[in-house]
């Protein structure tokens, strides 16, 4: 049986020939902290490589992305579907080892981790799906949700603002599941980091509630493997286990130095290192005593049997809930009654016009859709009152009780998004987390990983634009929609009213291929009138509300708080002998996905003439209205003021709506 030394080494001298052959990656992480992930994979994670998708197995989070060769080392050594000649292949174009791991590409990889801090913050959110899950379902003697979530992170994670938000709420919420791995290095990508990370990190997640595990050596297995133990009988708190490494151990010439961490070691020192490590093998082979030693098939196989045998039990115990966990949480579905009844709903908004703030009328669907998805889960970044995403059933969870579908993210919005990305990933559960749009900005990049990743999130952004009035242009997100819709795989909806609301809300909770980002307005909106028989084009994104007898001289295009008055602006037209046809697209990425056919009878070629109204940039909306075509936008920032009093300033009244079509007609 080979040593300890010789099975971490075996990641070692794959991380450093994948680099080199590759001529691009960091070599130096997965050679700090082999020592870590071997103790880990081989002694505590319960996974079953054969099937990488058991709803029970244990949770393995690079949160150091760049070191993506140690995870796929270790997914290549204990028996995942990822053979040799992909690591042969690392970084190259369509192999399921790209630089860093994503999501859907590798058997094995439970999320893109990305850019510094979010993988510890995906962690974050796979664990509270775990104790959330373990409270709605465990019941005495049954223990059918019991894993833990394990994340390693380097100093650039700790650097990262993100990693205060998600490590400082884990703290508050108890997550005794969460057991992260601090890879104190003390090297970055410019060097030894004390020019610029002085912080008493041990201290920091002290303060935080977390347990803490100081001045562990990184590269004594014995040391690990007894702060792990110790880490697992700590139930109440999240623990941080903070492992002295050297970068790049084994590289004689390179260790300990940032030489090492993002370039290859060089043939050279390649050598070097397999003398140094007494490895006396080709590069990419790997002895089948080693293999041996790693290989989980069989432990993993077993493990998932005996928690099968469990949910038999419990099975026999609780038929219902039994039912219910295989849905949600094996296979991802809907109830089976759910269209049925969210088209009710529908058609009770369609029947029931009301003036509303578009937050009400999501605050409303929120509460009518809750009642049918047990696995809805919202939450929000101190703005609950505002952004109305709490009903009379809500229940926040806290760190003595998670059976909740509420969680107070405090002013937290690039935390929560990343900690909805972990959540959505482990699976159970369909997230929405609000704050106002411009705040989108902070989590910008957390939003962007979920539409990598095709999660299905639902943000809900509210105070949608210079309408909201006198928290002035700080607050005015004239910019954020243009952005969310040149996301790839985001769907962006900004409805109008009530019916539009809840066919976005349904359309978000459906879809299972991708976030969707739901804009609300902070004012009250004028409701439209709109054909029975156009209710269900609301869900391709764009219909015609308004139509004339024939071919029509014009088009108004508009969204939001914005249809109403384009509607007027369309009476007014209609009072010249004007033939006008008014469009509503809520979604125009959904609008995008429709056949040629109907988008032609919604926005037939053959009229040229065409406005299209939102206060938002106005950039995006010539692909509409093409380059002949007439935008009433916004080019510059808002202004501080009342928000009727800036409708009227920045041109979207009747009149002025009006006024720029029949330019269009003289």
């Amino acid at each position: 049986m080979p040593s300890r030394l010789e099975l971490a080494n075996a990641i070692r001298v794959l991380s450093m020939d994948a680099v080199q052959k590759a001529q691009s990656g960091h070599p130096g992480a997965p050679m700090g902290m082999a020592d870590i992930a071997e103790v880990l994979w081989n002694d505590f994670l319960q996974h079953n490589p054969e099937n990488p998708q058991w709803s029970d197995r244990d949770r393995f989070v690079l949160s150091n992305g760049h070191g993506s060769m140690l995870v796929y080392s270790l997914l290549h050594l204990s028996g995942y579907n990822l053979p040799m000649g992909e690591l042969k292949n690392f970084r190259q174009l369509h192999s399921k080892t790209p630089g860093h791991p994503e999501y859907g590409y590798t058997e094995g990889v439970e999320i893109t981790t990305g850019p510094l801090g979010q993988g510890i913050s995906t962690a974050v959110g796979m664990a509270i799906a775990e104790k959330m899950l373990a409270a709605q379902f465990n019941r005495d003697g049954h223990d059918i949700v019991d894993h833990n979530t394990y994340c390693f992170l380097g100093d650039g994670c700790m650097m990262e603002g993100i990693s205060h938000e998600t490590c400082s709420i884990a703290g508050t919420l108890g997550l005794g599941k969460l057991i992260a791995f601090w890879d104190d290095n003390g090297i970055s990508i410019d060097g030894h980091v004390e020019g610029w990370f002085t912080d008493d990190t041990p201290k920091r997640f002290e303060a935080y509630g977390w347990h803490v595990i100081p001045a562990v050596d990184g590269h004594d297995p014995e040391a690990i493997k007894r702060a792990i133990v110790a880490a697992q009988e700590e139930d109440q708190k999240p623990t941080l286990i903070c492992c002295k490494t050297t970068i790049g151990f084994g590289s004689p010439n390179k260790s300990g130095s940032h030489d090492c961490h993002g370039a290859p070691l060089g043939d050279d020192e390649v050598a070097a290192t397999r003398e140094f490590l007494k490895w006396e093998h080709a590069p990419f082979e790997i002895p089948s005593e080693v293999y041996a030693g790693w290989d989980a098939k069989e432990a993993g196989s077993a493990a998932e049997k005996s928690w099968q045998a469990k949910f038999e039990a419990y099975k026999a115990a609780y038929p219902a809930e039994a039912a219910e966990y295989e849905r949600r949480v094996i296979k991802g579905d809907l109830p089976a009654d759910f269209a049925e009844k969210a088209e009710a709903f529908i058609a009770e908004c369609q029947a029931n016009p009301e003036k509303v703030a578009s937050r009400k009328a999501s605050q409303k669907t929120i509460a009518a859709f809750n009642k049918l998805l047990p696995e809805m889960v919202g939450g929000s970044a101190d703005l609950a009152g505002s952004n109305l995403t709490m009903w009379e059933g809500s229940r926040p969870i806290t760190a003595l009780n998670a059976d909740g579908n509420y969680i107070y993210h405090g002013v937290r919005e690039f935390g929560m998004s990343a900690i909805m990305n972990g959540m959505s990933a482990h699976g159970g559960f369909i997230n929405y987390g609000a704050t106002f749009l411009m705040f989108q900005q902070y989590a910008a990049n957390a939003v962007r990983m979920a539409a990598l990743m095709k999660l299905r999130n639902v943000f809900v952004y509210t105070h949608d634009s210079i309408g909201q009035g006198e928290d002035g242009p700080t607050h005015q997100p004239v910019e954020v929609l243009g952005t969310l819709r040149l996301t790839p795989n985001m769907q962006t909806w900004r409805p109008c009213d009530s019916t539009e609301t809840a066919v976005a809300w349904k359309s978000a909770i459906e879809r299972k291929d991708g976030p969707s980002a739901l804009v609300f307005s902070r004012q009250g909106i004028d409701p439209v009138e709109r054909a029975d028989s156009e209710v269900a084009n609301i869900a391709k994104g764009g219909y015609v509300l308004k139509d004339c007898d024939g071919t029509p001289d014009v088009i108004l295009i508009a969204t939001g708080s914005e249809v109403p008055v384009t509607v007027e602006a369309a009476e007014l037209l209609i009072a010249k002998g004007n033939k006008v046809r008014v469009v509503s697209m809520p979604s125009t990425s959904v609008f995008d996905l429709q056949d040629a056919a109907y988008k032609e009878a919604v926005l037939p070629l053959a009229v040229s003439n065409r406005v299209a109204v939102e206060a938002a940039h106005a950039d995006c909306w010539y692909k509409y209205v093409g380059i002949d075509g007439r935008i009433v936008g916004m080019t510059t920032f808002g202004e501080s003021a009342k928000g009727p009093d800036l409708m009227k300033h920045f041109g979207f009244t009747a009149d002025n709506i009006a006024a720029t079509a029949q330019e269009l007609l003289d």
